[in-house]
């Protein structure tokens, strides 16, 4: 959702040449959540990470591609990508992503586990399922806002990375995933690196309640949650994988223009918060433009799906 309407010049580039355990901690039941999630975590952002740049590239394009020039959806970007910017540039800022994947799973899963104990202490699903689903749900989201504030300035790296086109280092912004840390914390301080964050956590909060809470519920309710197949449990994980995609998808959307302003300065600001960027979004665009690579992140959540399963099925043998 980054093809923007208006004509916009690129901007110039920034600056050139032991101790007691802490109670969130939860003992070892909550370790050992970390151990399967930091395993599935760290399989899937290699696989995924040309679909996530093809999203960026069709998000972003108004940017730092002149109007007549933008991507007209995910084929168009495949073809020219290779063609204008090389192939390796499919993986660009994949190193922020594969650092900062780890911690988001295993954070995300052990956060979950510590908030289930919390939201769903005493609940019978049986005789009390939409409370037990309210707390799946809560879970979920409370979850997903505690990791991320954790690892957004890697998510916000790995975003600017992504969307930093340019077929040599020379007509690109930031050298690397260091340099773009340092060069936005120069020109915008620490708060630079959590631009995009309120909507950030918004979007999270939808997703990571749908992601978890639905699927937990789910699975919570059928006759044998602990032995299912895992060809059922993969068909309920994609499912909610993609219903919670698509509904978030929005929030992404705003998040990622929000991000790609830090650094900016006077005529290069187009959005003066996030509820201009939402309103400015709508009016000179369109509804259709919140969800523009919309139908890329449902194809990468397919390993978020991969993600959940596979947790379960290590849970079993941990």
């Amino acid at each position: 959702a980054w093809a923007c309407g208006e004509q916009h010049t690129p901007p110039a580039r920034l600056g050139a040449p032991t101790s007691p355990r802490p109670a969130w901690w939860g003992g070892p039941e909550a370790a050992a959540s970390w151990a399967p999630a930091g395993e599935t975590g760290h399989q899937a952002p290699r696989a995924r990470r040309p679909r996530a740049a093809r999203r960026h590239g069709v998000q972003h394009a108004s940017k730092q591609i002149a109007a007549d020039k933008q991507y007209k959806g995910i084929v168009d970007c495949i073809v020219r990508i290779p063609r204008e910017q090389g192939v390796l540039s499919f993986w660009r800022g994949n190193l922020a992503n594969v650092i900062r994947y780890f911690p988001t799973q295993a954070l995300n899963f052990a956060f979950k586990d510590k908030y289930k104990q919390i939201f769903l202490g005493g609940v019978d699903k049986h005789t009390q399922f939409w409370r037990y689903f309210a707390g799946n749900l809560a879970s979920g989201g409370a979850a997903g806002a505690t990791s991320l504030c954790f690892v957004y300035p890697l998510d916000f790296a790995r975003t600017r990375l992504a969307a930093d086109v340019g077929k040599s280092a020379t007509e690109r912004e930031f050298k690397g995933l260091g340099d773009c840390l340092v060069k936005i914390t120069k020109s915008d301080g620490l708060r630079g690196l959590y631009q995009g964050f309120n909507v950030s956590v918004q979007g999270i909060i939808i997703y990571r309640a749908a992601y978890f809470g639905v699927y937990d519920t789910a699975k919570g309710m059928l006759p044998d949650p602990k032995n299912t197949h895992i060809v059922v449990s993969w068909m309920i994980a994609q499912t909610v994988t993609a219903v919670a995609g698509v509904v978030s998808y929005p929030f992404d959307t705003v998040r990622r223009r929000m991000m790609m302003q830090s650094g900016r300065k006077g005529a290069d600001i187009m959005y003066k918060g996030t509820v201009d960027c939402w309103r400015k979004i709508f009016k000179d665009e369109g509804g259709k433009a919140f969800f523009k690579g919309a139908w890329s992140n449902v194809l990468r959540g397919m390993g978020g799906a991969f993600v959940l399963v596979l947790y379960d099925e290590l849970k079993k043998v941990i």
